[in-house]
Formats: C-alpha cells, sequence, structure tokens
C-alpha cells in the first residue's frame, strides 16, 4: 500500500499595515509562547515557466541554520482556505535535491524532463512568528475534537528581478483536527483583527509580479465569484494598477446580487463593499463577512 499523499490544509489572511500590531494585542495569543525565525527562500523553475504553468511550486528554506526542500502543488479551494500537496524534508545543502525530487508524485510525467533546467526565479524573505494554538481553541470551537492549529504572522517581502512587493499575512495551518476549527480560530481573530482572505501563495504572487501579469479566473458561482474577487483584491496589491480594485468592487457587486445567494449570505456580501477602504484595505468589519461568507459558500 502507498503511503497516504501529504496535505496541507491552511487559511491565508491578508494583513494591512496595521494589522500585525491588532494581532500581537489579541488575547487568544496573551498566554500562548510565540518563536520568531528569520526565514530566505529560494523558488526555482525552467527558463520557460513550466512549474509555474503546472502549478508546483519547489522552495529551498533556511531556517536556524538548516535547509528545508519545500514542494507543493496548486491549493484546492477559496475564501482564503486551500488544500494541496506538499512534501518537506531537510536538505544536504542548499543546492537542489534532484534525486529526491525526481521520486515525487508530480515528476512522475513530463515534468520530470524539466528537473535538470531548474533554476531560481524568485526570493522570500521574511521574519515569521509563531503561535501553537492546542488548549485555547476549545474555547471558540465547537468540537470536541483535538485539534491543533499553528498560527504564523510573516512579514518581510517578495523580490522578483527588479520587482518588489511586501508580506504581510497570517497562515493558519491544521496540524490536527478538523477544518472546522481554522474557520472558527479565523472569525475569532477577524473580531479584533483587520484582515481578509487571500488566495494566492506566495510563489504565485511572486510569478505573477515577474511576469507583470494577473489573469482573473472566469466566474458563475457565488463561489467563483468571491474567488475573483479575493484574487483581484491579490492583484491590486502586488500590481497597484487601479483596474484591480475596481474589479474586486465589480465582483462582490455580481456576487451580491446573485440569485442562489440565501437571504444570510446575501447580507455577508452586501457588507463587504463599505468596509474596504479607499486603498482596498480592510476595515474590521471586512474579515468577519468575508469568512462567514466563504464557509457558507463551501458548506
Amino acid at each position: 500500500m502507498k503511503p497516504p499523499i501529504p496535505l496541507e490544509v491552511e487559511i491565508k489572511l491578508a494583513l494591512p499595515p496595521t494589522g500585525p500590531a491588532a494581532l500581537s494585542q489579541h488575547p487568544l495569543l496573551a498566554s500562548v509562547p510565540v518563536s520568531q525565525h528569520a526565514l530566505a527562500n529560494i523558488y526555482f523553475d525552467t527558463p520557460t515557466n513550466d512549474l509555474a504553468k503546472a502549478r508546483i511550486a519547489v522552495r529551498l528554506r533556511e531556517i536556524d541554520g538548516n535547509v528545508l526542500h519545500t514542494v507543493k502543488t496548486a491549493g484546492q479551494g477559496s475564501g482564503g482556505l486551500s488544500q494541496r500537496q506538499e512534501w518537506e524534508w531537510q536538505a544536504p545543502g542548499p543546492q537542489l535535491d534532484l534525486t529526491a525530487l525526481a521520486k515525487l508524485p508530480p515528476f512522475q510525467g513530463e515534468l520530470a524532463q524539466a528537473l535538470p533546467s531548474l533554476v531560481p526565479t524568485l526570493r522570500t524573505d521574511f521574519t515569521r512568528r509563531c503561535w501553537q494554538l492546542t488548549s485555547g481553541l476549545s474555547s471558540i470551537a465547537a468540537t470536541e475534537t483535538d485539534n491543533h492549529i499553528e498560527l504564523v504572522l510573516d512579514q518581510g517581502e517578495i523580490i522578483s528581478g527588479s520587482y518588489r512587493t511586501p508580506i504581510c499575512e497570517i497562515e493558519l495551518e491544521l496540524k490536527r483536527g478538523e477544518p472546522e476549527a481554522l474557520w472558527t480560530l479565523a472569525l475569532a481573530l477577524a473580531e479584533q483583527v483587520p484582515l481578509r482572505p487571500s488566495d494566492s501563495s506566495k510563489a504565485a504572487r511572486g510569478n505573477m509580479l515577474s511576469a507583470q501579469h494577473w489573469p482573473l479566473p472566469d466566474a458563475q458561482t457565488p463561489a467563483q465569484w468571491l474567488h475573483r474577487a479575493t484574487l483581484a483584491l491579490d492583484a491590486y496589491h502586488d500590481s497597484q494598477q487601479a483596474s484591480f480594485l475596481a474589479k474586486a468592487h465589480q465582483a462582490i457587486n455580481t456576487l451580491a446580487e446573485h440569485p442562489e445567494l440565501d437571504a444570510l449570505a446575501r447580507t455577508y456580501a452586501l457588507a463587504l463593499p463599505s468596509a474596504l477602504d479607499a486603498q482596498g484595505q480592510p476595515q474590521a468589519a471586512y474579515g468577519s463577512a468575508a469568512l462567514a461568507l466563504a464557509y457558507r459558500l463551501a458548506y
């Protein structure tokens, strides 16, 4: 029997500049020890961007004197929640381990030919603060499951050639338990922290930054319109092109009028436009409404 493919289940939340300070004061974190690390990350692709086209990320990460090798596939989900295949192991040195890569499922087909051509394409350098949440979750999650969530706050930048864009985000990763706990924790944070769901990984943001091209998916269902709005906000903050902020508002307005929404979901959708400021940053009400809407559309 083959071993199960490892899955990463997480919610990604983008923060405005005021977000980190608000997060550090949240009562859920008051008695939880925090660790801090400087992370230097190099992403690899072929000169023709074969991995980006396949939505696969290959990364070397230096942390505390160790080098970690990571491979991730495309995330499935929206509203900030994603599930993706992930493989991670300690690398023997600061070079790609092509032998180990060749054994992984993403490189069993045509992409196997791409391995010898991999070169560095972008960097993400940031400081990570990390909290391990276990016992405190019982006060917010209506479940008896033994949950463990790793909450990280990343602050730094993505560097791709001459282009740079800031990183200021929370990731909630489910280490043990049920995804329900991720939603309840995210909603609890949103009560006091200005935030918004983000559907773009650091690697995807770097690839689009390098290409100076931010494609948006077509949408028909309410969940697809929410996903399009979220990606448009991600694109606006990395590109600083006002057209993407306009497209985000257009997607939100279309979502609010969608005939498939029930009354409660429509209430959440109608609250979104006024909860974004003129710079496309979330005010306090945005995160709560967007997360509640995403949860309702997903379940």
